[in-house]
């Protein structure tokens, strides 16, 4: 089952934090899965769908959220 985590928007003009469908593939580890309104062509994502990232708890607007800090060695090409 898939988890929510926040991975940020390049080019907002101030910090977004877009909620994305994930799975969780070991504790702080999630490939991020492709929701069905993304569009890369409005929005640009620090990881893409389909990227194998590390999540750290960090404070935002939504609250205390699960955000995509850094990208792993084992992204994957498509989710």
């Amino acid at each position: 089952m898939a988890e929510q985590i926040y991975v940020a928007l390049l080019d907002e003009g101030v910090d977004v934090w877009r909620p994305a469908p994930a799975w969780k593939i070991a504790d702080a580890t999630y490939i991020i899965l492709r929701p069905s309104d993304y569009d890369a062509e409005d929005e640009k994502w620090q990881f893409p769908p389909g990227s194998t990232v590390i999540v750290e708890r960090r404070k935002t607007s939504a609250g205390d959220v699960l955000a995509a800090v850094r990208s792993t060695q084992l992204d994957r090409q498509t989710a």
